[in-house]
C-alpha cells in the first residue's frame, strides 16, 4: 500500500493549521494582552470602557477574568472561556448585553481581594456585612464610567446584572 496519500494527508492538514495560525494570529491568545481580547467587536464596548478606567494602567483583561491560583486552574479556565466565546460568536448566540456569569463572577471577586488585600483586610475589621461583591460599590472602577461606549446595554439602572 502506498504511503503518498497519507503523506499529502499530513502535509495538507500541516499546512492548513499553519495558514490557521498565521491568520487567526493564534498565539496571542495564549498572552494577556487585553487588546487581544478586543478582536471580537462586541467587546469593544467592556474593552473602551476598561481602557478610560484606573485598571487600564496596572491591570489586563486576564488579571480580574482570569483564576491565579495556579498555572494549570489559569490555563483550563483561559481554554474554557475562550471555548465559549468562540461557541457563542460563531453561532450567533451572543447576548445582547455581556455580563459575567455567576463562576466569572466569583474569580472576579478573588481577584480584587487578591489584589487589594491590605485594603480587604482593613474594611473586614468594620461592622460591614459581606454579602456583595467589590463591584457592587466600586462599579466604575474595572471599566470606567457606563457612559464611554457607544452601547446602551452599559446602564445597571435599566440593565440590571441578574
Amino acid at each position: 500500500m502506498s504511503k503518498i496519500p497519507i503523506l499529502i494527508a499530513v502535509a495538507a492538514a500541516v499546512v492548513a493549521l499553519g495558514l490557521f495560525v498565521l491568520v487567526t494570529d493564534a498565539p496571542a491568545y495564549a498572552g494577556t494582552d487585553s487588546e487581544t481580547c478586543n478582536n471580537c467587536h462586541v467587546m469593544n464596548p467592556m474593552y473602551e470602557n476598561y481602557y478610560h478606567a484606573a485598571h487600564q494602567r496596572a491591570a489586563e483583561c486576564a488579571d480580574c477574568h482570569l483564576p491565579h491560583e495556579n498555572v494549570i486552574a489559569y490555563y483550563f479556565e483561559k481554554g474554557r472561556q475562550g471555548a465559549h466565546d468562540v461557541y457563542v460568536f460563531s453561532t450567533g448566540t451572543t447576548p445582547e448585553m455581556i455580563r459575567a456569569n455567576e463562576h466569572s463572577q466569583e474569580i472576579i471577586q478573588s481577584n480584587c481581594v487578591r489584589c487589594h488585600q491590605e485594603t480587604v483586610e482593613t474594611v473586614m475589621m468594620g461592622a460591614q456585612p459581606f454579602d456583595r461583591q467589590c463591584w457592587d460599590c466600586h462599579r466604575d472602577v474595572a471599566h470606567g464610567p457606563r457612559g464611554i461606549a457607544n452601547s446602551p446595554f452599559q446602564d445597571s439602572t435599566l440593565y440590571p446584572i441578574k
